[in-house]
């Protein structure tokens, strides 16, 4: 830490009528909401790139990102600076073996001869999510379903550009796959000359990424979805804008649809066409029939 705080020691202190400029601004384009106990990581995140592109103060970058002709290239890469990435195949199990043991049955069941599965995945980072949803997918229709002829369509949402890059080139380091299982690593995987790994093209075919904010949500043209993964993204919203994206997702969900959040995420009042579903460890809903 002395090391970063040393890095940062050329730039001023973010008095509180800066942090309220930089944070109205966020919500405003991003509806991402940063309250005053995330001050410091504001600060550190916009003097590591202001330091980088050789800006001296926050007001001076402030002004740069209103320039029409830098400002929005800049500003691409400055969100992508202040989402967090983390994500891993297989990231939350529960999640997805409720996938695996309620949401996939009771599709197929209340449709045998379903010819199209749609599934959304909100916020996929650099693509983890969205691959090991298709994967999951995909293996349940070779195992439970010989004869299906059910066309799989996975769509992968964010707001970083550099995220959903790296998204689409769908190659990963040996670390980013330890957790995937061994017969999935075997059927979706081709190991690089360099010790990476490509998602054949085959699954890579099912999936498209497109850069979208949800506070933007109205301005999507996606079809009603059978599956909803949104996890671990309504945090960085403030409970007013919470309240407003779920009401939007259940008005892309098809009756009889699932949405699943984040197990730590927690809704006061649940959308009135939404039902809970109780699985272990996880927070899931579906939409009521009509």
């Amino acid at each position: 830490m002395a090391v970063l705080s040393g890095s940062l020691s050329c730039f001023e202190q973010m008095d509180d009528v800066q942090f309220n400029h930089w944070t109205s601004l966020l919500e405003k384009r991003t509806g991402m909401h940063l309250p005053k106990e995330r001050r410091s990581f504001l600060e550190t995140s916009l003097g590591l790139r202001m330091k980088e592109i050789g800006i001296q103060n926050f007001a001076a970058y402030y002004q740069h990102l209103q320039c029409e002709k830098n400002g929005e290239k800049e500003w691409l890469t400055l969100v992508d600076r202040l989402t967090v990435h983390e994500t891993r195949f297989f990231r939350h199990q529960p999640s997805l073996d409720f996938l695996e043991q309620i949401i996939l049955p009771e599709l197929f069941n209340s449709e045998p001869d379903r010819k199209k599965l749609q599934i959304w995945s909100a916020g996929c980072s650099t693509g983890e999510e969205a691959y090991t949803l298709c994967m999951i997918v995909d293996q349940f229709l070779k195992k439970q379903l010989k004869n299906s002829h059910c066309y799989l369509a996975v769509t992968g949402m964010d707001i970083s550009i550099p995220a959903l890059v790296t998204a689409r080139k769908a190659i990963y380091d040996r670390y980013k796959i330890r957790h995937v299982p061994g017969e999935y690593l075997e059927d979706y995987f081709v190991q690089q000359n360099d010790g990476r790994y490509q998602i054949i093209d085959g699954l890579k075919k099912r999936i498209c990424f497109v850069p979208f904010n949800l506070i933007d949500m109205k301005k999507t043209l996606l079809e009603p979805m059978d599956i909803i993964f949104c996890q671990n993204v309504l945090i960085y919203f403030n409970r007013d804008r919470r309240k407003q994206i779920i009401h939007q997702l259940v008005q892309r969900l098809k009756p009889g649809g699932f949405l699943v959040l984040g197990a730590g995420e927690s809704l006061n009042n649940p959308h009135p066409e939404l039902e809970k579903i109780e699985f272990p460890n996880s927070l899931a809903f579906s939409k009521k029939m009509l």
